[in-house]
């Protein structure tokens, strides 16, 4: 894969890659519509494939916030066709990395000199190149490490790459109003937040101490004297992500079973007894070692949980909502999903539609043991989404719903479920309570 001799961090110059992607996407329809008139069969197959490839290649190109969206969007699977999905999940592995001059002139300014002069060995190619960095192997004193580095302009470009997909994003999701800019500021405070690597590195250190507890959980050991605000060295971790071993390893259900409750167990602790979680769940940031251990790496991106949200976000759980309507809403209102301006047709629509949503999210908590494989409970869940994102009431609602909190806490969740299902795991759903 070709290397990369500069980003372009200027507004102008991330919008003018936008202006020719645009210009591409533009030809991309007109040979679709040419398609349509000759009925030609797969013309919108077609147009997706080429539109999400010509959107990839900018974003890939760009880095930062703009291929973070991508990733979270990839997780995504029943909200944009297949053909984008395939795409932007690439931005979990295969994206160009920096050159070699680069990459040493961004040590050299962040740790003070050239890698050869701090570590014994260095590895100018990287090993990894995602949406914020990449990164290097090296070695110090007999340790293999891993350095991360951040892409240079990162940080500088996040509000401007936020200007321009909000368009899409306003669209996309029904958002109207002023009330939006809470939903931004949220997803742009996170984007800040792991440009941070100093941020990071207290992070990484604070929920391993943690978590340690925890049986079959592993995470590397951080080094501060390696690391900056845009570099962050650890150790080395063998392994294969999640999403390698299921497609290469062959399974052994016993040990997936024990992955996937070490995975569980990890997660409910820093929601329940930390109130803060590692809100990045995709199958890159975890890998498993020959000893079927679980590695979690990557902890830019923690959610901080306040009260005001945790308490009625999880007292759903234990609520019969088909006994205590009143104060199911209630409780549907503090998270305002609910609004004071809605109709009485309003309220009765989304109390049915959210009480459907959170009887299936919820379910894993009403059992003291839940099979995430369970092919019934995914069509549920599936099902689900569909109605959520074709729904013509829904669509022509105001899409302003929910806390600001929903953003990261239901991506943690969809993710987790995604990664447990993947291992075809069942797990008991209160064993973590004994390491608080």
């Amino acid at each position: 894969m070709k290397s990369l001799d500069y980003i372009p961090t200027h507004k102008i110059a991330r919008a003018g890659n936008w202006v020719s992607t645009g210009i591409k996407l533009g030809g991309n329809y007109l040979k679709y519509y040419g398609e349509k008139a000759l009925k030609v069969d797969g013309s919108r197959e077609r147009l997706d494939q080429e539109n999400a490839k010509d959107i990839y290649n900018t974003l890939k190109t760009l880095k930062g916030s703009a291929l973070k969206v991508a990733q979270m969007l990839s997780m995504e699977k029943n909200l944009l066709p297949k053909a984008y999905v395939d795409q932007f999940s690439l931005a979990q592995f295969s994206v160009p990395p920096l050159s070699s001059p680069l990459v040493k002139k961004t040590i050299k300014k962040y740790l003070g000199a050239n890698p050869e002069s701090i570590f014994d060995t260095f590895a100018v190619q990287s090993n990894n190149a995602a949406s914020i960095g990449q990164v290097h192997q090296a070695t110090k004193d007999g340790k293999k490490l891993a350095v991360k580095i951040q892409y240079p302009g990162v940080a500088d470009s996040i509000r401007s790459d936020l200007s321009m997909v909000k368009p899409i994003a306003l669209r996309m999701f029904n958002l109207k109003g002023q009330d939006t800019e809470k939903y931004f500021k949220e997803v742009e405070n996170k984007l800040l937040e792991e440009t941070d690597y100093q941020l990071e590195l207290q992070q990484s250190q604070w929920i391993a101490d943690q978590c340690k507890s925890i049986p079959h959980l592993k995470f590397p050991n951080y080094y501060p004297e390696y690391s900056s605000e845009k570099i962050l060295t650890m150790d080395w971790m063998e392994g294969l992500h999640i999403s390698e071993y299921v497609s290469s390893v062959k399974q052994d259900q016993k040990k997936n079973h024990i992955l996937g409750q070490t995975l569980w167990d990890f997660y409910m602790f820093q929601i329940h007894h930390l109130k803060k979680v590692h809100a990045d769940p995709h199958p890159g940031n975890f890998l498993i070692d020959t000893s079927f251990n679980l590695i979690a790496l990557d902890f830019g991106c923690v959610k901080v949980i306040p009260d005001e949200f945790y308490h009625p976000y999880f007292e759903l759980a234990d609520l019969d909502l088909d006994k205590n309507q009143a104060h199911f809403q209630s409780i549907l209102y503090d998270l305002e999903i609910l609004r004071v301006d809605d109709s009485p047709e309003e309220v009765v629509y989304f109390t049915e539609l959210f009480g459907r949503l959170i009887k299936v999210l919820t379910l894993p908590f009403t059992a003291k043991e839940f099979d995430f494989g369970d092919p019934v409970y995914w069509g549920e869940i599936n099902a689900l989404s569909q109605t959520l994102s074709s729904d013509r009431q829904l669509r022509k609602s105001n899409g302003n719903r929910g806390s600001k909190h929903f953003i990261y806490i239901n991506r943690t969740f969809f993710g987790l479920y995604s990664l447990l299902n993947d291992l075809n795991a069942k797990v008991k759903t209160e064993t973590y309570k004994q390491y608080s």
